[in-house]
């Protein structure tokens, strides 16, 4: 397993580099940097020398990216208009945007497994049509009109839910929550059920029917174990799209989180606080990714021997 993680590891180098060299160069080297750090008015000759010279701007594209990724290995995402580094409005913005992040896949993987398990099992009959026609509808309706419905509904009409959440409590960002993990429910089950369903008509599952186990020890022992490494590959990829793809959901909630960070970055034109937050959200999603790999290993021992 050591030997598998390290593997890992070293796979993630190239896509971590690539990654952001990518966005580096579609930033700040595909559009001016300096535009917008003084308003709407132009900015002074000498701040935009002094601005070039100090960011290596004058220097090739490659000599600049090798200075950002410097500073990054050292804490240093950069600096937003405003003056403040962007590594300490992301820490701030970071506990809030987690919470969110982890309510939402708590939704997805508790209410997204039950369902597929149920409409799998029960193929055919009505709780696998209400799941399968249930899911199919939210996937067709856009986040940011579930979220106007759920804000409408169960905050102003039931009084459930707050209706914003801009102190980052979780009693708050549980409607958020429900709201961001609504459309990776739908996906969870969909794939749950499909995978479920093939595995139930595999030879092993007719061996362990035929030496007399229970239904129940069928599926829960053999069958939804295997059934399960898709899935978990799917909710762990999901986590990262969940933590860069809460912009909309943290507009909708004014929600104080990476996402409404990286919109406000958007919004400004500031390069920093876009490049920044978006190698953040690059480490997190290979991090995640590391973490799925070794549930791999767990689940199915041979492909950490792979």
């Amino acid at each position: 397993m050591a030997a598998y993680i390290v593997r890992r590891l070293l796979q993630m180098i190239p896509v971590i580099i690539g990654a952001t060299f990518l966005i580096f160069v579609m930033v700040f080297a595909l559009g001016d940097p300096v535009a917008g750090r003084c308003g709407e008015r132009p900015c002074p000759p000498a701040y935009v020398a002094k601005f070039r010279a100090d960011n290596y701007l004058d220097q090739p594209i490659l000599f600049q990216y090798g200075h950002y990724i410097w500073r990054v290995l050292h804490g240093d995402l950069g600096t937003a208009f405003s003056g403040q580094p962007v590594a300490q409005e992301l820490l701030l913005r970071f506990p809030t945007t987690v919470k969110l992040a982890l309510i939402a896949v708590g939704v997805e993987a508790v209410v997204g497994i039950l369902a597929g398990v149920l409409a799998g099992i029960r193929k055919g009959r009505f709780l696998d049509y209400l799941v399968t026609i249930s899911s199919l509808v939210v996937i067709s309706v856009p986040i940011f009109v579930i979220g106007g419905l759920a804000q409408l509904v169960f905050g102003l009409r039931l009084g459930l839910f707050p209706v914003t959440a801009t102190q980052g409590t979780i009693g708050q960002l549980i409607m958020p929550g429900l709201v961001l993990g609504a459309l990776s429910v739908a996906y969870v089950a969909r794939l749950m059920r499909a995978t479920l369903v093939e595995n139930l008509r595999s030879d092993y599952v007719r061996t362990a029917k035929a030496k007399g186990l229970t239904p129940a020890r069928t599926v829960g022992v053999h069958t939804l174990r295997n059934s399960l490494i898709p899935v978990i590959t799917f909710i762990g990829y999901d986590i990262g799209a969940l933590m860069g793809g809460a912009v909309v959901t943290e507009r909708i909630f004014n929600i104080n989180g990476i996402g409404g960070y990286l919109y406000r970055g958007i919004t400004l034109k500031d390069g920093s606080i876009v490049v920044g937050t978006v190698t953040c959200l690059v480490l997190i999603y290979l991090l995640v990714n590391l973490l799925v790999d070794v549930l791999y290993g767990v689940l199915d021992p041979r492909i950490s021997n792979d």
